[in-house]
């Protein structure tokens, strides 16, 4: 496969997808919910097609989604105070990230990415003139922080985090984003959180965000997703949140890049968001992820732990297969036993195996026990 600056043309996450579909396989690889949207949020968009919306919005954002966005993030739990000038509406969470480091990396700095992370990162730092800097989290995805303390060089400019995480499920809470701060609080060192599934954190844990750390939001760019939330990705539409120093770098480079994000869908967005109730999407996709490890316990597939947020699981293969690679036993349980699903070494910028894989569970009921049932007979 051919590369460009070091990483591959396209990802594995493609080609999973594809052979899934040239399979005919139950398809539990991607994150992309199979399931409708609220019908409340396609009537906002066709109210906004009937609006005046055709046309550019601000480059900060529709007005009107910016207030909402505020008014959204004081009603959580854990309350996040915000200003206009702190929220930006941005066409997509890997655009926001990509712009996020333009903002702030020169050439040769270094960014430190926690792994497994997704497959855009690294090319993000690198086609910022940025080198990354891989932190392999332990074997049960817990933060060493001693580990990553020994990461940090004089030419860290800024290290990415993502919670709840992409694959693993694991939650930062308000005491890790303390331990992340004693390590860089006396460097200038930025903050790139990733808080895309936000609205997904189980077992009565809520949502705390880096943005909520007196000392961390000064340096963070924290970065949201409406696709997510309302399993509408190809909306394309996102927010920043970020200090109003860092709000006005971002939108420099904004403006040459994307200007701003899809119209008729911010205005959508805007009117939903206020009767929007996170609380009924946690407790639906928690069902899903407890169905799935229900299911999964008649399978030889082996999961360590639960997952603490977002809309993945991860599983040990390694009592039906000692020699394969995550990379072909993925390929095998595609192909042969139908049921697609993603390696962990696809998460890793240089690990070519691991005895992991990674399901997505953010599907219609049916396919979750179609699945799972289909690889109780046939593991």
């Amino acid at each position: 496969m051919e590369k460009v600056y070091g990483f591959t043309h396209y990802s594995f996450f493609t080609e999973m997808s594809d052979l899934a579909s040239k399979h005919n396989s139950f398809d539990l690889s991607l994150g992309l919910a199979d399931f409708d949207i609220d019908i409340r949020l396609k009537e906002f968009l066709k109210e906004a097609a009937d609006q005046n919306t055709h046309n550019y919005e601000p480059l900060a954002g529709n007005p009107m989604l910016i207030d909402s966005v505020i008014r959204f993030n004081s009603k959580r739990k854990n309350s996040i105070s915000l200003k206009e000038n702190q929220v930006t509406i941005t066409p997509c969470a890997t655009f926001t990230l990509y712009t996020s480091l333009k903002s702030i990396l020169n050439q040769g700095d270094e960014v430190i990415i926690i792994q497994p992370s997704y497959y855009t990162y690294g090319p993000s730092i690198v086609l910022n003139n940025g080198i990354p800097v891989y932190y392999d989290l332990d074997n049960d995805f817990t933060i060493n922080w001693e580990k990553l303390q020994n990461c940090i060089s004089e030419k860290t400019k800024a290290i990415i985090v993502n919670s709840p995480q992409n694959p693993t499920g694991k939650i930062w809470s308000e005491n890790d984003w303390n331990q992340l701060y004693e390590l860089i609080k006396d460097q200038e060192i930025y903050l790139i959180s990733e808080e895309i599934y936000d609205t997904y954190c189980y077992d009565g844990i809520e949502h705390y965000s880096s943005f909520l750390h007196p000392e961390l939001k000064k340096r963070t760019f924290c970065i949201f997703s409406f696709g997510k939330m309302f399993h509408s990705t190809g909306w394309k539409v996102s927010y920043l949140l970020a200090p109003e120093d860092l709000t006005a770098k971002f939108r420099c480079h904004q403006q040459y890049i994307s200007y701003s994000a899809n119209a008729p869908c911010q205005y959508a967005i805007a009117k939903y968001l206020d009767v929007f109730d996170p609380s009924k999407n946690q407790i639906i996709m928690q069902k899903k992820r407890d169905l799935f490890n229900e299911l999964i316990k008649e399978t030889p597939l082996i999961v360590d732990k639960r997952t603490e947020g977002a809309v993945f699981q991860v599983a040990n293969f390694r009592n039906i297969s000692k020699t394969m690679t995550d990379v072909e036993f993925a390929k095998w349980l595609t192909i042969e036993k139908k049921v697609a699903c993603l390696p962990l070494s696809a998460f890793y910028n240089s690990r070519e195996n691991s005895d992991y894989v990674r399901f997505s569970f953010a599907k219609k009921d049916e396919l979750i026990i179609d699945a799972l049932e289909h690889l109780k007979k046939n593991l």
